[in-house]
């Protein structure tokens, strides 16, 4: 008889996960509260990058953060009440942008990244929702040009990995992008890069196969989890007790809840992101476009053009402030001046943020047959299937082709 893997979350990184585990013959229940791929997994902005690996904690960024928080339509948002909780998550954040320790978390962050474009379409394969990952570039604009300057920190540690970028002026960046404004002057584009059309699509997409493949998808709250005295798991959920071999923990901001009865206390913060999405934008976006200045990304999606990014602190609780979401309306706006703003949808999800933007993949320290692959940040769209890849492996016990070191949860002791 197979042995019986349990994941708790069905994000796009568990349906990864679970999509690898059937492919091994093992037996698999994927429970989460809500149904597959709802949450961050549904609501980011879509982006593929193989080149992922320039953090978010960077040195010098501390000296915006205030203009940024003080700034109504600033990327960064802090509710005052969570400023207890908030601070030592943000000491450590701002420690992880050493620049000695920068080139480290760079390798790890493409090291799960590099594969992503081909290990979706392997994963789409078959499921007629292959067009849902489609080629781009991801398209960094600028107003004024002199801006543009390769040779700081994020941009080199992106060309010390061979990451392709070119350099494009005015009328190359209009002929790319025919609806973007004027007053953008130019542009660095990342090129060999995909997005999603729908995320939430592929990551339904892929829950459907893994459900023809036979693994098991149950609607319900796990509130609990511990070891039995004889080996396997027991976990409690809102519908009774369940028995399991092995459990996989990729609950997103959740999974520090999860972990914290065991011992583990993790700097695991959610980040909430918004986004709004243009139903019926009378424009098209070819390309993943990156405002540098107000630090969201913009593309063309089925349902129309979304608008996805920011960061607020408030911790996992506290209801949205949409607010936040109709900011994407001022500006998309300023970059594409013809685009229709009427009758937007309005979203918010929590990213599972750890301080040095990697997340923890691995087995978890001192829990026999306890794995963990949460905490991806912003990046868990992109990183989701290799993540699922990798810890399919450890489960069954087969060997490892990427190094883990960088994301054993033992970094944070």
């Amino acid at each position: 008889m197979a042995e019986q893997v349990t994941i708790v979350g069905a994000g796009i990184v568990g349906i990864c996960t679970a999509i690898y585990l059937r492919e091994k013959g093992l037996a698999v229940e994927v429970i989460d509260r809500a149904p597959p791929a709802e949450g961050a997994s549904h609501g980011n902005a879509g982006v593929v990058s193989p080149w992922t690996c320039v953090p978010q904690s960077m040195p010098g960024l501390w000296r915006s953060v205030p203009r940024w928080l003080l700034d109504p339509e600033g990327p960064i948002a802090l509710r005052w009440p969570h400023l207890p909780s908030f601070l030592p998550w943000a000491l450590k954040f701002l420690r992880a942008g050493d620049a000695a320790g920068l080139p480290q978390i760079a390798d790890a962050m493409k090291a799960l990244n590099r594969p992503n474009i081909e290990l979706y379409r392997q994963l789409l394969r078959g499921t007629g929702s292959e067009h849902l990952i489609s080629d781009s570039f991801y398209v960094h604009i600028y107003r004024d040009p002199g801006q543009i300057d390769l040779k700081q920190l994020g941009w080199q540690l992106r060309l010390d990995r061979d990451v392709p970028l070119e350099v494009v002026d005015d009328g190359a960046l209009h002929e790319l992008e025919p609806a973007l404004s004027p007053s953008y002057k130019a542009a660095v584009l990342i090129k060999a890069q995909a997005r999603a059309l729908s995320p939430g699509g592929v990551g339904k997409a892929l829950a459907a196969k893994a459900q023809d493949m036979g693994a098991v998808f149950r609607q319900t709250g796990v509130n609990q989890i511990a070891p039995q005295e004889d080996g396997g798991w027991r976990l409690q959920t809102d519908d009774g007790e369940v028995v399991s071999d092995k459990v996989v923990i990729a609950a997103g901001a959740w999974s520090a809840r999860l972990l914290a009865p065991l011992g583990f206390n993790l700097p695991l913060e959610a980040e909430r992101g918004y986004h709004l999405i243009l139903q019926e934008p009378g424009i098209t976006i070819n390309n993943s476009i990156m405002d540098t200045e107000s630090k969201f990304v913009a593309s063309s999606m089925l349902a129309g053009v979304r608008c996805a990014g920011t960061a607020e602190f408030a911790g996992l609780d506290a209801a949205p402030n949409y607010r936040r979401a109709e900011i994407f309306k001022s500006l998309a706006k300023r970059l594409f001046p013809d685009i229709n703003t009427d009758d937007p949808i309005e979203w918010m999800g929590s990213r599972p943020s750890f301080p040095d933007s990697l997340p923890c993949i691995g087995t978890v320290p001192g829990q026999r047959d306890l794995f963990a692959a949460f905490g991806h940040s912003h990046y868990g769209f992109g990183m989701a299937p290799n993540t699922g890849r990798l810890t399919a492996a450890l489960v069954a016990g087969e060997p490892i082709d990427v190094d883990l070191a960088p994301y054993r949860m033992e970094r944070f002791k």
